[in-house]
């Protein structure tokens, strides 16, 4: 593992706040006393104030030449912009996928290359990039040239169901219908479900502390979300 000094405090970038994850995400990082100052990126303002939160408001992540200056000075990235597969032809799921997220990356990873770059992927995500699965097939390119990137470390995440933290807005509707069946989910599928909170307090200690495996699935995550350092 990389054992970061405690005193190296946490300055994050959190992308998709107005989606369930960013917005867990960025909840834990706000509460931690590790993460000191936190900029989201979002198309439309968020409406969320917290004193060591800073907000850009950008429409095309696909330029990012006008804000790239504001990008500088930060040593983490807990990057959870995406969108759902489900009706979407795999060359406009790959652009906002694949092509978006590695944009995003390459220009992180020039201005901060002592950069943790953590991507949210999901439980069942194609290494070989080769299987039936088009989501899969994409996320496995996404995460394999992630990793390919000079960054500090790079880690994918790799979530299945993720129960809500509670008060949130962004929840989304079937998690909400779900959410009901986690203690069932907990005990008798341990290895497929976790908490968001624990997504993101994983995050941060990978960040902190890394972690002998790039691709975190469930067990790992709630694995690094429980444990404790002195």
């Amino acid at each position: 593992m990389i054992d970061i000094p405690k005193s190296n405090k946490i300055r994050a970038i959190v992308t998709g706040v107005t989606g369930m994850v960013g917005e867990g995400v960025l909840h834990e990082c706000l509460q931690s006393n590790d993460v000191e100052a936190v900029l989201i990126i979002n198309r439309k303002p968020s409406g969320i104030v917290h004193p060591k939160l800073k907000e850009i408001v950008h429409g095309d992540f696909f330029n990012l030449k006008p804000i790239q200056d504001q990008l500088t000075g930060y040593n983490a990235c807990y990057f959870c912009l995406g969108i759902s597969s489900v009706g979407v032809k795999e060359p406009e799921y790959t652009g906002t996928t694949y092509t978006l997220t590695l944009h995003v990356a390459e220009t992180l990873v020039n201005r901060n290359p002592e950069m943790t770059f953590c991507y949210v992927s999901g439980a069942g995500t194609d290494s070989t990039e080769n299987g039936g699965s088009m989501w899969a097939r994409v996320k496995g390119k996404t995460e394999n040239d992630l990793m390919k990137l000079p960054f500090r470390q790079v880690f994918a995440f790799r979530p299945g169901y993720m129960h809500p933290t509670p008060g949130l807005k962004n929840t989304l509707s079937f998690v909400k219908y779900l959410s009901w069946m986690y203690p069932f989910f907990k005990r008798f599928f341990p290895n497929a479900v976790s908490t968001l909170a624990q997504v993101g307090q994983a995050m941060i200690k990978v960040t902190q502390f890394g972690y002998d495996k790039k691709v975190l699935e469930v067990r790992d995550i709630k694995i690094m979300a429980d444990r404790q350092y002195v």
